[in-house]
């Protein structure tokens, strides 16, 4: 997973059918879920996890991070959950475990979920072209380079991208996060991740160049936003909606939501960055989302706000092949071909996530532990947020582990995710219990 968080550092430093929906499941009716259990009774040592808990203690003691959540489960049983440091550095107000914090691109996983849940309907294809669903798209451009003036050079795009690898980030979409090339530095002028409406958005993509043709290579992009657009053509319901109704209210996910309302935002972890010089001070610029109020077009790629126990069900959901507490989201099958590696051998070949991960979809994906350099799982999938949040989930030893920090390039510059997996999977003694 070494690749993925070396991609997120530079990321997060730059910067009509209408279905039947499932009713939701009363809170009161789900029995309980995600009970704490003694870390030996499922494998690991405690002697051992209390070196994670040490050491990231030690991060907030020595400054580099205000504070920091971390959670592990195995065979759905909780035996690491520790909270550390501050929320807020001026208040001096604590984390807690009701701390809602931004959770950027792990909103990603999350529609993934969404779009699978339309999937298992007929809604659509893994194959079908995804002009079928967005005729806007019919007559992209991409970029083929500058011609001698420095203006850009454009050809029609070969064919549509199809909803596999729209889902895989292969369709030849950019995303404007970093602007070291040209087509990503259009997208970032063009300010369409600040649209009004997902129409808007996806009408001001439409004038844009790809940055390759589709199925050439792996590039993270706006392809999850777009994929937001596709939830409410198909469902008939607003982003917000769909994910409350199909996914939150039924998972007892009462933290999440595109924005934190006004009894709420006591709880809500202050933004950070690091300056020149490695110090911690409050986060600005265009990274900022504006989470007081609604959004008239919310971001399934970047827009969800939550809390470590909410995150945790919706991934313990996903360990447990699309069920939780009685409630099923998905079949076993559908989590399983989510977390499937989706990349072609030449897309591989590029190296994109790091030797030995794949990408499924709206996952990465472990295929080799060895060559990833992690002692994680084969299979083992996972994402995370720009502002050091992280998770993962390990079908081979049936471990699901979460970290949630505030601070905007933080979870790439400590690379957060890798050191937990050290200390988490150094912990597990004995994987046969």
């Amino acid at each position: 997973m070494n690749g993925i968080r070396s991609w997120l550092a530079a990321v997060a430093a730059g910067a009509l059918l209408a279905g039947p929906v499932a009713a939701p499941v009363a809170a009161q009716s789900r029995p309980a879920v995600l009970a704490p259990a003694k870390p030996e009774s499922v494998g690991f040592s405690s002697e051992r996890l209390a070196r994670m808990d040490a050491t990231m203690k030690a991060l907030v003691d020595q400054g580099r991070i205000p504070g920091v959540v971390t959670y592990v489960a195995r065979h759905g049983k909780v035996v690491n959950y520790n909270i550390y440091g501050k929320a807020d550095l001026a208040t001096g107000a604590p984390l807690t475990e009701n701390t809602i914090f931004r959770m950027y691109s792990q909103t990603k996983p999350v529609t993934g979920v969404a779009m699978m849940i339309l999937f298992e309907e007929g809604k659509w294809k893994l194959d079908d072209p995804v002009t079928k669903y967005v005729p806007e798209f019919k007559n992209l451009k991409v970029f083929k380079g500058l011609d001698e003036k420095g203006e850009p050079i454009l050809e029609p795009v070969s064919r549509s991208a199809t909803m596999r690898e729209l889902m895989s980030h292969t369709a030849g979409f950019a995303y404007g996060l970093v602007t070291d090339n040209p087509v990503d530095k259009a997208y970032r002028d063009s300010r369409l991740l600040g649209s009004k409406t997902l129409q808007d958005m996806v009408t001001e993509a439409s004038q844009l160049p790809l940055a390759s043709q589709p199925g050439e290579q792996w590039k993270y992009s706006i392809a999850v936003d777009v994929q937001g657009y596709i939830i409410e053509k198909l469902s008939g319901q607003s982003l917000p909606d769909f994910m409350q109704s199909r996914i939150f209210g039924p998972l007892g996910m009462k933290d999440t939501a595109f924005y934190v309302p006004d009894d709420k935002k006591p709880r809500q972890a202050s933004l950070y960055t690091y300056n020149r010089v490695g110090q911690i001070i409050p986060a600005d610029g265009f990274m900022v989302l504006d989470v007081s109020k609604p959004p008239t077009a919310a971001s399934g790629g970047g827009g969800l706000m939550s809390t470590v126990a909410d995150y945790a069900r919706f991934a313990q959901m996903l360990a447990n092949g699309g069920e939780l507490g009685g409630v099923r989201i998905l079949a076993p099958s559908t989590i399983r071909l989510m977390a499937t590696n989706h990349l072609t051998d030449d897309q591989l070949a590029r190296r994109p996530l790091g030797d030995g991960v794949g990408f499924g979809l709206d996952f990465a994906v472990v295929m080799d532990p060895a060559k990833a350099g992690t002692p994680a799982g084969k299979g083992s999938f996972s994402w995370g947020g720009a502002a050091g949040t992280w998770f993962w989930v390990d079908p081979e030893n049936d471990i699901i582990v979460l970290g949630m920090i505030q601070v905007l390039g933080g979870g790439g510059a400590l690379r957060l995710d890798e050191l937990s997996q050290q200390l988490v999977y150094s912990a597990l003694v004995d994987p046969s219990k």
